[in-house]
């Protein structure tokens, strides 16, 4: 038995479910009886986006800003360095790298956290922030073709305020929902020497299943398959260290509206990530490979399923990039290539798929879009 890292979430692969469920459970609460109470253990492993919410927080967005194009660097989140100390890492561990890696099941259990919690926080929405965090959950769990199974939470704060607890986790219930998958559990723990008064943190763990010969791995990806777009709601939940930044520059508020559009910052980017789960799972015959666009943008995270010597062509304007990235590149100044490697610009999910399969997705009915294809040649191109 082993299961598959996916970022924060977890793909069982096994023969026997009633077993792989027992002892998922009990490898999840086993976790969270030893390192609940301290937050720094649930820190002690987390992605590179996670460090860049640390980064964020600690960040004076008072301080003068010289008026030049801004990267996410710059922001605090330092993408390069995420990139190499996963490369330092497969070294140790050869299975990691790709969206995830195998390890027996006993291992400890990987956890989470949203980065998009600040500007909660500020907007004051919270009924839609546990969405997101289920969501960057089973969309990598999905990634490999599994179905996702349960959910659990973890809520950390200062002082327990129950009516916004309950607006949280709302969210998270919303996102079981739409996932289609169990919320089977939680903890909710009150720190008042860790966190400011009004604030919060929140983490979640999904184990979702699949069957060995129905595992999407990329291995049978070959040239000339097609690369479908699924549509974002916006910017989901990576990018927002730079977005802050941007904000601040810009002389707006969250409160103010969304230049051209009806609604506010606030609203437009606290958009919850999208579900894809229903999407894929109904219609994922044909595909050979899954890359869900989040920190690193097509530029790092559709490579990561290809086999060696494979790349992407992007066909350019072939999907509606939304608004908001219009809106956030013009306000930061911010180049097209920093653009493409830390926002998913309008597409949250990118399939490849055989061109016979490719047909039958694009025709089902649900919003996708044809938005390249795989070439003979290394990384992302665009044309």
């Amino acid at each position: 038995m082993v299961v598959e890292v996916r970022g924060g979430a977890v793909v069982v692969v096994v023969e026997d479910v009633k077993m792989m469920v027992v002892e998922a459970y009990n490898c999840v609460v086993n976790y969270n009886k030893n390192n609940s109470k301290d937050l720094s253990a649930s820190l002690g492993i987390m992605s590179t986006t996670a460090v860049g919410a640390n980064l964020e927080i600690s960040n004076n967005l008072g301080e003068t800003i010289e008026q030049e194009g801004l990267t996410y660097k710059e922001a605090g989140v330092d993408i390069d360095a995420g990139s190499e100390l996963v490369r330092r890492i497969a070294k140790m561990a050869p299975g990691i790298g790709g969206f995830g890696g195998l390890f027996p099941l006993g291992m400890p259990v990987q956890m989470v956290w949203v980065t998009k919690l600040k500007l909660a926080f500020e907007t004051g929405i919270h009924d839609t922030i546990g969405i997101d965090l289920v969501a960057m959950s089973v969309n990598d769990i999905i990634t490999s073709g599994a179905k996702p199974l349960f959910f659990l939470d973890y809520y950390a704060t200062s002082h327990l305020d129950v009516d916004l607890a309950e607006k949280v986790i709302k969210g998270i219930v919303d996102g079981c929902r739409q996932s289609d998958c169990a919320l089977l559990g939680g903890e909710t723990a009150e720190m008042p020497d860790f966190y400011a008064n009004g604030e919060y943190d929140l983490s979640g763990f999904a184990v979702g299943i699949v069957k060995k010969e129905s595992v999407i791995n990329g291995k049978n990806i070959s040239v000339g398959d097609v690369l479908i777009g699924l549509p974002s709601s916006g910017v989901h939940s990576n990018g927002f260290s730079l977005v802050r930044r941007v904000l601040a520059r810009s002389g707006l508020s969250l409160k103010d509206k969304l230049p051209g559009e009806s609604i506010t910052l606030g609203e437009a980017l606290m958009a919850p990530t999208v579900i894809y789960v229903k999407q894929i799972l109904f219609g994922k015959g044909g595909i050979k490979g899954i890359a869900h666009i989040t920190g690193g943008g097509f530029t790092d995270n559709i490579p990561r399923v290809f086999p060696k010597g494979l790349g992407a062509l992007i066909y350019k304007d072939s999907w509606p990039v939304p608004p908001v990235f219009k809106w956030i590149q013009k306000a930061g100044m911010i180049e097209d290539a920093e653009m493409k490697r830390t926002f998913n610009m309008g597409v949250g999910m990118v399939l490849v798929a055989s061109k016979e399969a490719a047909e039958r997705i694009l025709n089902e009915g649900e919003t996708a879009y044809r938005i390249g294809e795989v070439i003979s040649s290394d990384g992302v191109s665009y044309r």
